[in-house]
């Protein structure tokens, strides 16, 4: 990646911590923890999309602990939770094998679990070596008529924010908007009206925590269609385009998809969280806002009503124990 890609990528006019110099979000404060490189921020922002093949070019160091990298939860299939890595050593820097055991390793991953994309990483060493990866996922993509999807994020770029949002870059650019989601249903709870479509922007899914409050979006008749990146497939990923809002859970993860979405297909956004019931119906009222929809707006005053109250019981019980 380009200097010049780093720096436009750095400054994040969305971002509260863009100043003049453009350095992108504050420095860690001493003490504090830091976080990990650029291919980290890259590979755990991603990752959870689980029906993907995701595969390390670089030392088997690199790879990690994949089986349980993010502590996310999905639904269907879980080949995210397969480690692939090139393995490189030694002997295939000096010998220059790393671009040919890339290649072969994308054959052998779609050969053996047929994912719908593959996702590739790079690290330091290859970035440093010069391995033409890009080039490579070309040619794969070409031969095996699966997209193969080059994530350039070497560790030494810089910070883990970064790598969330090269993430987050390559997302927009290369795959949201290259497929059509299915046709909208009609409401459960209002058949003669159709859902709307929203989106969620840095929701991981960390130990199933989302699937507690998914349910209130079907009953207000919002479609999830998509949720990046937890619990997440290929092809929800495609479609973000579609969405009529969308909600940015972690904006120091991936707040440039939410701002180009806006930009590019005119989809509005706002930052919110679902911890605890305040936040969560705060974050409820503001799609209704954003959607414009007073039919919406109304029943969603009535459901969050219902769970204040449920809370309010289920407190009161808890201090009477």
């Amino acid at each position: 990646m380009k200097q010049s890609e780093i720096r436009l990528l750095q400054d994040e006019p969305a971002c509260e911590h863009n100043k003049e110099e453009k350095s992108g979000c504050s420095r860690p404060i001493p003490g504090a923890t830091a976080g990990g490189c650029t291919f980290d921020g890259a590979q755990i922002s991603l990752l959870p999309i689980a029906d993907v093949g995701h595969i390390v070019h670089g030392p088997i160091g690199c790879a990690g602990n994949s089986w349980n990298n993010r502590g996310t939860r999905a639904t269907g299939k879980n080949l995210f939770r397969l480690g692939f890595t090139t393995d490189l050593n030694e002997q295939d820097v000096i010998m220059g094998r790393a671009e040919k055991r890339l290649l072969h390793a994308i054959k052998q991953l779609i050969t053996e679990h047929n994912p719908p994309a593959v996702f590739v990483y790079m690290t330091c060493v290859p970035a440093l070596e010069g391995n033409d990866v890009n080039a490579i996922c070309e040619l794969a993509q070409q031969r095996y008529d699966v997209p193969v999807i080059h994530v350039d994020a070497a560790g030494f770029y810089g910070n883990k924010n970064l790598g969330n949002r090269i993430a987050g870059e390559v997302m927009v650019n290369m795959v949201v908007g290259s497929a059509e989601p299915p046709e909208k249903p009609f409401m459960k709870h209002d058949p003669e009206r159709k859902v709307h479509d929203i989106v969620l922007i840095g929701e991981y899914n960390i130990a199933g925590e989302f699937w507690h409050v998914s349910p209130l979006f079907e009953e207000l008749g919002l479609r999830v269609l998509c949720c990046m990146a937890g619990d997440t497939k290929f092809h929800q990923i495609q479609t973000m385009h579609r969405a009529d809002a969308s909600m940015v859970v972690c904006s120091r993860a991936q707040i440039n998809v939410a701002r180009k979405l806006q930009e590019n297909w005119g989809i509005p956004w706002f930052e919110g969280s679902f911890y605890g019931i305040e936040d969560t119906s705060k974050a409820l009222r503001e799609f209704a806002a954003l959607l414009n929809d007073e039919k919406l707006t109304k029943h969603t005053e009535q459901v969050i009503a219902r769970e204040e109250k449920e809370y309010e019981n289920y407190s009161n019980l808890m201090s009477a124990s």
